[in-house]
């Protein structure tokens, strides 16, 4: 039986690309939790929003965190609703001014 694809959401896929340029920090969790071991390293280095913390939580599972002026928030609900976030509209106005746009006009 052929397997069907999931369908990619164009929402989820621009807060993707505007993910990509934000700066990203791996760290391992440690004994803590995740989200705990995130909240420690941003008040120990000082991060200053936006950034996506890369939390290890064993060999084979890494949970995203997106470090906004809001608070700490699940990368995966920033992706779907980047347009909720002040700091992600000004990347999102800075990549679009990177990218030509080019337009055919037909005779």
């Amino acid at each position: 039986m052929a397997r069907r694809r999931k369908r990619k959401s164009r929402r989820r896929q621009e807060g993707r690309r505007i993910l990509e340029c934000v700066p990203q920090y791996s760290i391992e969790s440690g004994e803590d939790k995740p989200v705990t071991a995130a909240r420690k390293f941003i008040h120990a280095e000082g991060i200053a929003p936006p950034a996506l913390l890369l939390v290890k939580r064993n060999e084979h599972t890494t949970d995203r965190y997106f470090w906004a002026e809001k608070g700490l928030f699940g990368a995966q609900y920033v992706e779907e609703n980047h347009f909720l976030f002040p700091s992600l509209k000004v990347m999102l106005e800075a990549t679009t001014e990177k990218i030509p746009v080019v337009s055919a006009v037909r005779a």
